[in-house]
């Protein structure tokens, strides 16, 4: 079984057994690629500015944040100020949420972790931070979020981004910028969850925690899990010397790794729950589309 506690979930493999069963019969194409783009770091880390490209979404409210929210949804890139605090939340689809809640964004918004090597001397300085689209659209991400994404961290004149996705197609919409940019000379880093989407994808540097999705930067509530996950990551950006470097943190999740069988599982669903969650999905669907066309 994909997935199992010896290993990280297939979550291609997962996520297309979850939607046939509930009656998409198309399997999603994920992206892939076989040259992978890689630039060097041009500075030492300690004089490097570094962007933070994140696929949360501005929330409202903190019981917003433990779950699926369509109309939270986002289709535009949006920045903003890495000095300033954020409400941000993962109200994304495919979200573990019943093994997180989301409620820490030190878990899947290193901003803080960020601060902190700053302080330390560990890198120069932050640009502004930028919010990726998670766009199904691989057409959409690589024509225009990507190069909108690219300009803005020209534009402050990053040297280097840190990208953290969180649901499944967030890891390969940050995948698809993470090569965007690299080939365009701005050395990146994915720090994620979704091992089997990012390698797939192709990128130059990967740093993979076998967590539940929504806590790629560290455990919740756990500062010491957040600065050691950014610290690896870090260390990575700086020594990787060749594209497809994936490094696994040591960090595990919690001794019972039920997480793992858990995740989009639909065995021993009567029909009609089948056929409740399609609709759930449907009405997510029409949320959001009601929401691009605003």
């Amino acid at each position: 079984m994909p997935g199992t506690p010896e290993k990280p979930i297939s979550y291609i493999e997962r996520t297309r057994h979850y939607y046939g069963a509930l009656g998409y019969t198309t399997p999603y194409r994920w992206a892939q690629h076989d040259d992978v783009p890689f630039h060097r770091l041009a500075k030492p880390l300690g004089q490097s500015r570094i962007a933070l490209i994140t696929t949360a979404t501005t929330t409202v409210s903190t019981e917003a944040l433990a779950k699926v929210d369509a109309s939270a949804k986002f289709f535009t890139v949006y920045s903003s100020d890495t000095a300033q605090e954020h409400a941000l939340g993962i109200n994304h689809v495919a979200i573990d949420f019943k093994h997180t809640t989301g409620a820490d964004q030190g878990s899947y918004f290193p901003l803080h972790a960020l601060r902190r090597a700053v302080a330390a001397g560990r890198i120069g300085a932050l640009t502004r931070f930028h919010g990726a689209p998670t766009n199904r659209s691989q057409r959409r991400t690589n024509a225009t979020d990507s190069p909108e994404i690219l300009a803005r961290c020209q534009e402050d004149g990053a040297d280097a981004a840190v990208l953290v996705p969180n649901c499944p197609v967030c890891h390969q919409t940050v995948s698809l910028i993470a090569r965007h940019l690299e080939a365009n000379g701005i050395a990146t880093v994915i720090m994620g969850c979704a091992k089997d989407i990012v390698e797939l994808a192709g990128v130059p540097r990967y740093l993979f925690s076998d967590f539940p999705l929504g806590n790629a930067a560290g455990r919740p509530h756990d500062t010491a899990s957040q600065d050691q996950t950014l610290s690896l990551a870090l260390d990575l950006l700086e020594r990787a010397d060749t594209p497809r470097t994936t490094v696994q943190s040591p960090l595990r999740w919690s001794a019972d790794e039920s997480w793992k069988r858990d995740y989009g599982t639909i065995a021993g669903l009567a029909p009609e729950e089948l056929d409740g969650l399609r609709a759930e999905f449907d009405q997510g669907k029409q949320v959001a589309k009601r929401r691009k066309e605003m």
